[in-house]
């Protein structure tokens, strides 16, 4: 199951114990070794959307301890660090103060998000000429703990949007390399699914429906996957028997949940043109000419109408 919300708790690893020691030969002063440094957490972002999943059965999360002192003044191992992956588009949110403490925005971005505790002291390092032989050393310090929000919102230089069915997966894997599963029913996608063209990111957004802002249909949880998103690609069915309509639907849905959506820079894309005849596609196109600079009728069939969007979307980047 996707997801894209998630609460965790994380902490530092426990600093190891110093230790009470002393030499084997009479006479001998404090030899107790200091404890090891208990490992960090750190959060790195990488490119896989369905990570967040992986808190499904599991919500805690410790670094090691240090290990403790030795004889002889030896230092403990430090404990290893804890490393933790999220998708990039990650926002780190600290549950109670609410402050955004990361934004995971490139792969690789690796953020320290918990220091492991100070190892405690050995009896060595409290021997002083009127303290010979001290016969106390200290505990490990706790590592830092917080409890986090973790929020995923895909960052994706075009978005393809539309109702259920509109041919928003197809022109995903005609585009891109990507597999996304196809079929002749609504809601065939359940979660958001990326490709990459041309050394830019589209993300296929499941299919929204009216009252999708307040929670209807896959509801407002991929609405905000489309916050991120540069340019929307608004799909429409070739076989609707109302595009203004079906296009009122979507925007009214996106100015609900955000007014900034509305501002985006957008391509209205008549799709499944193979399955109508150029007279209704005309009449479509004429219906929804006034709502945006580029509308053209697309086809995952009709290679020229793919090489002609693939332009018009290289075109966008180079303006």
């Amino acid at each position: 199951m996707f997801k894209d919300e998630a609460e965790i708790s994380v902490q530092g690893g426990r600093g190891g114990a110093g230790i009470v020691s002393f030499g084997k030969k009479m006479g001998s002063g404090p030899d107790g070794g200091n404890g090891g440094h208990g490992g960090g957490v750190y959060l790195v972002a990488v490119n896989d959307i369905t990570l967040l999943t992986q808190f499904s059965t599991q919500t805690v999360f410790e670094a090691e301890a240090g290990a403790v002192g030795g004889r002889n003044r030896k230092t403990g191992k430090d404990g290893g660090d804890l490393v933790i992956m999220l998708p990039v588009g990650t926002t780190v949110i600290d549950k109670k103060t609410k402050e955004i403490l990361f934004e995971m925005k490139r792969i690789d971005q690796r953020e320290l998000i918990c220091k492991g505790g100070k190892g405690g002291r050995g009896n060595y390092e409290f021997r002083s000429p009127r303290r010979t032989t001290p016969e106390f050393a200290q505990k490990g310090l706790p590592g830092e703990k917080k409890n986090l929000i973790l929020n995923l919102k895909l960052i994706a230089d075009f978005g393809l949007i539309g109702l259920p069915n509109a041919g928003k997966s197809s022109l995903l894997n005609e585009l891109t390399n990507a597999k996304s599963k196809v079929a002749h029913y609504p809601f065939t996608t359940l979660i958001p699914n990326l490709g990459v063209f041309n050394g830019k990111v589209i993300a296929d957004i499941p299919g929204l429906i009216e009252g999708a802002s307040e929670g209807r249909g896959l509801g407002v949880s991929f609405l905000k996957h489309i916050e991120k998103v540069s340019i929307l690609l608004h799909c429409i069915s070739s076989e609707t028997t109302d595009p203004q309509a079906d296009y009122k639907i979507i925007r009214k849905e996106l100015g609900h949940y955000n007014k900034e959506l509305l501002k985006k820079p957008e391509i209205i894309l008549i799709t499944k043109s193979d399955l109508t005849d150029q007279k209704t596609i005309e009449k479509v196109m004429k219906k929804l000419k006034n709502k945006a600079k580029n509308v053209l009728p697309v086809s995952v069939y009709d290679w020229e109408s793919i090489e002609h969007l693939k332009t018009i979307i290289i075109r966008f980047f180079r303006s």
